[in-house]
């Protein structure tokens, strides 16, 4: 059963930020917990044609609330290289990919953190994660809830797109040692956490796939 949810979440990134051409319906922005099925249920198996954009590309009026006025022309840009993009459909698939990363990232699953992240960050992940098992430490840790999700910046260097996401998230967890005993941390305090994750993907490839490719804290 675990690696059928990694499959559908995968699938799921592998989407992440596409929508049916000619379809405006509005997604969630916010959510509690990220449902990585109920967001493949909502794509479309087959995409309707459309007539090409001429002009600047035009925002649904229910996305600009999902991202600061500075990202807007790289928002733009993006849609107008890739006219299936969509803002609504992007946040939902990333914040399914926060905590399917963070959850990989716990666990020490690197072949997951490999699929997820480009090079650079799977390798600090990677450090990180043998830094942790050198030390005898073991990770428990939660993800209680993303409060908020919201596209910071965006550009479109032809052919890369790449989208800044700032994730306000409480987190749970606790730190053991060889022994067992607690060195850090609380199950029974979430903490807030504040996460500045970029994306990227490359609008010519057949790939559909959008990696995280920066992460800092925000």
């Amino acid at each position: 059963m675990a690696m059928i949810a990694l499959f559908l979440g995968l699938r799921l990134y592998a989407v992440l930020g596409r929508r049916a051409e000619g379809s405006d319906e509005p997604l969630r922005r916010r959510v509690e917990q990220p449902d990585p099925q109920a967001a493949l249920r909502a794509m479309p198996s087959k995409l309707p044609e459309k007539p090409a954009m001429t002009g600047r590309p035009s925002l649904p009026t229910a996305e600009p609330s999902a991202f600061d006025a500075g990202a807007e022309t790289g928002i733009r840009a993006i849609i107008a290289a890739d006219r299936r993009f969509d803002v609504a459909l992007f946040l939902t698939g990333a914040k399914a990919a926060y905590g399917m990363v963070l959850d990989a990232f716990w666990r020490g699953d690197k072949d997951a953190l490999a699929q997820l992240c480009e090079r650079s960050v799977y390798e600090s992940f990677a450090a990180a994660i043998d830094a942790r098992k050198q030390a005898g430490e073991t990770v428990d840790a939660r993800l209680i809830r993303v409060d908020d999700a919201r596209i910071v910046s965006a550009d479109f260097n032809a052919p890369v797109a790449r989208i800044a996401v700032r994730f306000v998230a409480d987190v749970a967890t606790v730190t053991r040692n060889t022994e067992g005993t607690v060195v850090a941390g609380s199950l029974d305090d979430a903490i807030e956490s504040r996460d500045l994750w970029t994306f990227s993907r490359d609008l010519t490839s057949r790939d559909p796939d959008w990696q995280l490719d920066e992460t800092d804290q925000g």
